[in-house]
């Protein structure tokens, strides 16, 4: 695996890693302190950001380089135990469920936790092989203002609300045996990407601090 922040896994071995992926377009705070508060309340060593080199479900149009944005998480990313990859572009994989088959044929022996915001979770059921995804690693959705009810309204709960686990036991989550699904309330940001890009389309020719 190649790692921006730090190349080589061999310490990675028995670590709790949590998993968000994404477009990264562009990293910003709301990204940075929704990991950090993940990685507290489900007691993880890191969390690893799959920096996508292209989301099947989002147009190309306004999508800043690959480059460009793996540098910008790069940057948000600093100083802290998150650690920013290009596995998926190293890789080759264009959908999630394949990305973590071949994370977890690399690494056996981390336990993985897939995160996701309430947003994302509304289009959850338009992801390739979502149920298998499910069926393979625990997930934590992790909250977003205006979200709530969206994301538990989603179209993927109705198969994935027989699985919902307690956050007050997600520091547990590895004796959990997927599908495993859980809400966690988090410190709310507003931060947004989108509102972001259209504050500034070219961000990534000045990228925000």
């Amino acid at each position: 695996m190649r790692w921006r922040r730090s190349r080589g896994d061999a310490s990675h071995r028995d670590m709790r890693i949590g998993l968000l992926g994404g477009s990264f377009n562009p990293a910003h705070r709301g990204h940075r302190r929704m990991s950090l508060a993940a990685m507290e309340a489900l007691g993880l060593d890191q969390v690893w950001w799959l920096v996508s080199p292209g989301n099947p479900l989002k147009p190309k149009k306004g999508m800043a380089p690959y480059d460009a944005r793996l540098a910008q998480a790069q940057f948000v990313a600093r100083r802290s135990r998150i650690m920013v990859s290009d596995f998926e572009a190293h890789e080759g994989t264009l959908y999630t469920v394949d990305t973590i088959a071949a994370l977890r044929q690399r690494h056996p022996d981390i336990q993985f936790i897939w995160l996701m915001g309430e947003d994302v979770m509304a289009q959850f059921h338009q992801w390739r092989e979502w149920r298998r995804l499910a069926s393979m690693v625990p997930i934590a959705v992790l909250s977003r203002p205006g979200y709530d009810g969206m994301a538990r309204a989603a179209r993927a709960m109705g198969w994935l609300r027989w699985f919902v686990r307690p956050p007050a036991n997600a520091r547990n989550w590895t004796k959990w045996s997927a599908p495993a699904i859980t809400f966690l309330r988090l410190p709310p940001d507003p931060t947004s990407a989108t509102r972001l890009r259209l504050a500034n389309p070219l961000w990534y020719r000045n990228p925000p601090g």
